[in-house]
């Protein structure tokens, strides 16, 4: 039986990185050098999904200027297949991005009135609730307004669809575009529609202050979620099916950013699922060992996106070389 596609729903973004001048160069009091690459949580997910080897379509309203056809060829090039997506007479969403010491990225926004959260209602109506194993979503397409409601709402239509595909979330707090506390006050309503939930140690800092990583995944089971993950950095990940606590180490990597290690992640996981037939509905067949090894495949391929420069992540070759020069780390249940 063919594999059936992933479907992601989101944003793309241009993140332009500061770069600072050539070694020996006089640094320009009137000038910034800015270096431009194709970014966007959804969209990096949709490239690393892509990349893995698993059919991808990426649902996106898509700008007609300059960075939006920057996205177009990133996206085609990686093999995703943009047929359900909108071409917008908006601008795209632009992010300024700089790093610190440790690789650790920090943005400032330009994405008043852009594209991507511009959805309405009958755009979103085109996408097909079947035919498709996930339908992936969440970053800021999913709480910008005025397009985050019509986004929740194909999210509960999806939900009660019969034989309906998995839903996958990923909230990716951006407070300075956004306050955490009205993620905070739709988060329920996404668990109750999601069957993985995958966010990242700064999320669980944003959106529940202070309490710890195994009492916030019995909040979001208790509000209807199966599997959440929770990413933590050079801590490796913890996961939780259905209270079951799974945790996986870090794989060592000699680090450059951590730019779309998140979404790559993310990328890693719902790939290992499908490729071993899990996805689609409730996560009814998921078991903790079928668990631990995808976090396990997946923190494989966030290491390996750290490993280079921006949000670039493996190609499966890339993956299966790395896989081969590294020992394995076993996750702990």
């Amino acid at each position: 039986m063919p594999v059936q596609p992933i479907t992601v729903l989101g944003e793309c973004v241009a993140d332009a990185f500061v770069q600072p001048p050539a070694p020996g160069a006089p640094a320009a009091p009137d000038e910034l050098t800015l270096r431009v690459h194709a970014g966007g949580g959804p969209a990096n997910t949709a490239v690393g999904l892509s990349r893995l080897g698993s059919p991808t379509r990426f649902v996106a309203r898509l700008s007609e200027d300059t960075f939006g056809r920057l996205f177009r060829s990133r996206l085609t090039a990686s093999g995703v297949d943009l047929s359900l997506s909108v071409r917008a007479a908006e601008p795209s969403t632009l992010a300024v991005a700089e790093l610190d010491p440790d690789g650790r990225a920090s943005y400032s926004f330009h994405a008043e009135r852009t594209a991507d959260w511009q959805w309405r209602p009958e755009e979103l109506a085109a996408v097909p609730l079947t035919g498709t194993a996930c339908v992936h979503t969440g970053s800021l397409a999913l709480i910008r307004e005025p397009g985050g409601r019509a986004v929740e709402d194909l999210l509960d239509r999806i939900h009660r669809a019969p034989d309906r595909p998995t839903v996958s979330i990923d909230p990716n707090v951006r407070p300075l575009l956004v306050d955490p506390a009205r993620y905070r006050e739709r988060l329920d309503r996404w668990c109750a529609a999601a069957d993985l939930l995958r966010l990242s140690a700064d999320d669980l800092g944003l959106l529940l202050p202070g309490v710890p990583p195994e009492e916030a995944c019995d909040r979001w089971h208790a509000a209807g979620v199966r599997l959440v993950v929770i990413t933590l950095g050079a801590d490796g990940a913890l996961a939780s099916l259905d209270g079951t606590r799974i945790t996986v180490p870090a794989v060592p990597v000699r680090l450059v950013d951590t730019v779309g290690a998140g979404d790559a992640f993310t990328a890693g996981l719902l790939h290992r699922l499908s490729s071993r037939g899990l996805l689609g509905g409730a996560l009814d067949e998921l078991t903790e060992g079928d668990t631990a090894d995808a976090c396990a495949y997946a923190a494989g391929v966030a290491a390996l996106t750290c490993a280079v420069p921006g949000a670039n992540p493996p190609w499966a070759d890339q993956l299966d070389q790395a896989r081969a020069d590294v020992p394995a780390h076993p996750p702990t249940p």
